[in-house]
């Protein structure tokens, strides 16, 4: 049984990691709305959904350095989870919100 003041405690790393997934969806939505039609040397449409794939790539991995910087073994699989399904909802929301405009 986890201990409730480890749970607390890892809610700041948590954060984080929900903290990078908007601010890097809120920069690839703002360059899709402004009319980016280059991603990463891929200029199809889809080429803003690779972008917010490097998004959710980059919060996993941090998700992963912040929670072991951490230290702390218990409830660490609670933790990770937490952070990784938080930044997969952020950018799924943004990549609902971005079709549209990626179809064209």
């Amino acid at each position: 049984m986890t201990d409730e003041t480890e749970t607390r405690t890892g809610w700041p790393g948590i954060v984080l990691i929900w903290a990078v997934a908007v601010v890097g969806s809120a920069i690839v939505a703002g360059l899709a709305f402004g009319g980016l039609d280059d991603w990463f040397e891929d200029d199809s449409w889809l080429g803003v959904f690779g972008a917010l794939g490097v998004v959710l790539a980059v919060s996993v991995l941090g998700t992963l350095a912040v929670q072991l910087a951490s230290r702390r073994p218990a409830g660490f699989v609670g933790r990770v989870s937490a952070s990784i399904a938080g930044a997969f909802v952020v950018v799924a929301v943004a990549a609902a919100i971005v079709a549209p405009v990626a179809a064209g």
